[in-house]
C-alpha cells in the first residue's frame, strides 16, 4: 500500500518536492466521455495544469457576445448584446473537476452561442497536477490567472469589449472572491473583469459544526499518525456520509450526462494526489469561517451576483445578504444546483449580465 500523501501545511517548512502527476486524458475521456474540448495544459512554476476552451457556436457573421433569442427573456437584444461578457471562465467547486460544470456551460453557451467560454480543473483535480505546497488561496489565484494569460484574455481585456466575467462555484466561488479582491490583481481586476457570479459559494461553514476532535484533525497541529483519519474525516465531511456512487452511472454517462459521484470515485481512485488535494483545500482554501473574503469582495466593487439553491446547508442566504450582495435563489434543490438545475441558474445568470438585477 502507498504511503498517505501529506501535503505541507501553512506556516510549516518543508522540503520542495515535484509536483504529483494526473491521469492522462484517454484514462478520463475513455470513462467519462469527450464532453470537454481537448485539454489545453499550462505549466507553471507550481505544476502543470488543464484548460479547457470551447469554440464559439455562432455563426461566423456572428459578433462575439450575441445573444440567442430563442434562448434568452430579453426583451432588448441590443442592450444584452452590449452587456454580456464577451469571454467568460468558469471554475468548478472541490471534489468534482470542470467536468461537473459541463450542464451549466451547456446551457449559458445555449444562450450566448457569440461568447467564448472556459473553464479548468483547479489543482489537484482532473487532468491537473497537485503542486507539492500549501494548498492556500494564493497557490490558485496564480493558477487563474495563469489560464487567463494563456487563453490571451488578459491582453484582450485592455479593449472594453473584451472584458472578462467569472462564474465561480463553491470553492471556485472562494477562488474567485480571492482572486478578484486580491491587491496583487487589482490593477488588471479595475479594467479587465466586467463582472462575477458565484454559485453556491463555500467559505462560510463555521467551526462550531464540527467536534473538537474533528477540528484538531484539519489544524496544523494534526500528528503524522492522525492523518489518515483526517483524510476519512474530510471525504466524509464534504460528503454528508460515504461518497455513494449510483449503480447506473454508465447509463447516465452513456446518454452523454455528467454522474458525479462516479468523477469523484474516479479521481479517488486514479490521481494518486487528488484525494490530498481534496484535503489540503478543506484545510487551508478558505472554505470555513472566511467571512473576512466575502467582506473584501464587496470592497473589491467588482459587480457580483450569488445564487443559491434553496436547500443548501453550506451557504446562507440571509448571511450572504447581510454582506451587501445581490441573491437569487433557485428553489428546492441544494448545493448541487449548477449540476442539478443548470437552466435556472442559466437563467439568473442571463438576468445579471443583461442588468435584470
Amino acid at each position: 500500500m502507498a504511503d498517505l500523501l501529506v501535503l505541507p501545511r501553512p506556516s510549516k517548512s518543508y522540503a520542495p518536492r515535484p509536483p504529483i502527476p494526473a491521469p492522462n486524458e484517454a484514462a478520463f475521456t475513455s470513462t467519462f466521455g469527450a464532453l470537454l474540448p481537448a485539454a489545453q495544459y499550462l505549466q507553471l512554476d507550481q505544476g502543470r495544469a488543464a484548460y479547457y476552451h470551447f469554440p464559439l457556436t455562432a455563426s461566423s457573421s456572428s459578433s462575439p457576445g450575441t445573444v440567442n433569442p430563442a434562448s434568452s427573456t430579453t426583451s432588448n437584444a441590443s442592450t444584452a448584446n452590449d452587456s454580456v461578457p464577451k469571454r467568460i471562465l468558469l471554475l468548478h467547486g472541490v471534489q468534482t473537476p470542470a467536468l461537473g460544470l459541463f450542464p451549466l456551460i451547456t446551457a449559458l453557451r445555449a444562450r450566448y452561442p457569440g461568447t467564448e467560454f472556459a473553464t479548468l480543473d483547479l489543482w489537484g483535480h482532473g487532468l491537473s497536477e497537485v503542486p507539492f505546497a500549501p494548498h492556500c488561496g494564493e497557490l490558485f489565484h496564480t493558477l487563474v490567472d495563469g489560464v487567463l494569460g494563456a487563453l490571451g484574455w488578459k491582453t484582450s481585456a485592455e479593449e472594453e469589449e473584451g472584458r472578462v466575467g467569472i462564474v465561480g462555484f463553491s470553492f471556485g466561488a472562494v477562488v474567485t472572491m480571492g482572486y478578484l479582491s486580491s491587491p496583487l490583481y487589482k490593477e488588471w481586476v479595475k479594467k479587465g473583469v466586467k463582472g462575477c457570479v458565484l454559485v453556491a459559494p463555500a467559505g462560510l461553514l463555521k467551526k462550531s459544526w464540527f467536534k473538537e476532535e474533528e477540528l484538531a484533525l484539519l489544524s496544523t497541529a494534526c500528528p503524522a499518525e492522525d492523518e489518515g483519519r483526517a483524510a476519512k474525516f474530510v471525504v466524509s465531511a464534504l460528503e454528508g456520509g460515504e461518497l455513494v456512487v449510483p449503480e447506473d452511472w454508465r447509463d447516465v454517462v452513456a446518454k452523454g450526462g455528467v454522474e458525479a459521484q462516479a468523477v469523484k470515485r474516479w479521481q479517488l481512485d486514479n490521481h494518486n494526489g487528488h484525494e490530498a488535494s481534496v484535503v489540503g483545500i478543506f484545510r487551508d482554501g478558505g472554505v470555513i469561517g472566511n467571512e473576512e473574503l466575502f467582506v473584501k469582495m464587496r470592497a473589491a466593487g467588482v459587480r457580483t451576483l450569488v445564487v443559491l439553491g434553496s436547500e443548501d446547508g453550506l451557504t446562507d442566504e440571509k448571511e450572504i445578504k447581510g454582506f451587501g450582495f445581490d441573491v437569487k435563489v433557485v428553489e428546492g434543490v441544494g448545493h448541487g444546483v449548477p449540476r442539478e438545475r443548470p437552466e435556472d441558474v442559466a437563467e439568473f445568470i442571463a438576468g445579471f449580465w443583461r442588468g435584470q438585477y
